[in-house]
């Protein structure tokens, strides 16, 4: 892995949106479609699922809300999705995916392409900018409540646990899997009694880009344009 420290723009993004009750619903929706499209849309027989659930009660998320999310992921009332991942650029040349689950392609697309145009980006053809992220399990622990926790003994518990690397900093230990690796080390953790900040499989940059406060501030606004869009499962951006 990179130097580069997810827990960092989690803290970031958190911050921002904590107070914006559709983002957080929308987020869990985002974890709900993916651990059941891994797993099965079935808790009891889903552990990875199970958190999830657990989290999106946790935050009053409306049970229309999580069954939406899981009837998405499986198919159920007949309807269709299909799995298309965007890529383009952003302000100052960063790399965007952008992961949606859609019944219409042409609106999806249409409706992608323009929230690029908005902020003076530019949708890009694929592959064009995939190549710049690893798709990684993820998983977050807070140190501030484990505060006896120290470094070896998570590291030897993940590492046992089949995690790939472990990134350690004062605020948090982030554990990295590969996908296939992510529910069975997820659920050995959990088992031992660690609870998780952040628990995904997600995309990590390669590497990241330091932009100006202007700059940012015109792509945190695309990504709030993409992540607004019904069809946008996640974004994820190569700047730091």
């Amino acid at each position: 892995m990179s130097g580069h420290s997810k827990w960092h723009n989690i803290q970031g993004r958190k911050n921002a949106q904590d107070a914006k009750r559709g983002k957080i619903f929308q987020k869990i929706a985002h974890d709900l479609y993916v651990a059941a499209k891994a797993g099965g849309a079935d808790p009891d027989m889903n552990a990875s699922l199970r958190l999830v659930v657990e989290k999106a009660k946790a935050a009053n998320m409306p049970k229309d809300n999580i069954q939406r999310a899981l009837d998405k992921a499986s198919g159920a009332g007949g309807q269709k999705f299909e799995e298309v991942t965007y890529e383009g650029y952003g302000t100052a040349g960063v790399a965007v995916l952008v992961e949606t689950s859609t019944d219409n392609i042409n609106r999806t697309v249409s409706s992608i392409r323009n929230s690029f145009k908005h902020f003076g980006g530019a949708l890009g053809t694929s592959g064009s900018v995939a190549f710049q992220f690893d798709r990684k399990g993820y998983l977050a622990i807070d140190r501030t409540a484990y505060p006896e926790l120290d470094e070896d003994t998570i590291l030897e518990a993940a590492l046992e646990a089949g995690a790939e690397d472990v990134q350690t900093s004062d605020e948090a230990f982030e554990i990295y899997t590969e996908p296939a690796d992510f529910q069975t080390v997820e659920s050995a953790l959990t088992d031992a009694g660690y609870a998780f900040e952040e628990s995904e499989v997600t995309m990590i940059a390669q590497n990241s880009m330091d932009i100006s406060d202007e700059d940012r501030e015109k792509l945190d606004r695309l990504v709030d344009e993409l992540e607004e869009n019904e069809d946008v499962l996640a974004v994820y951006t190569t700047a730091d």
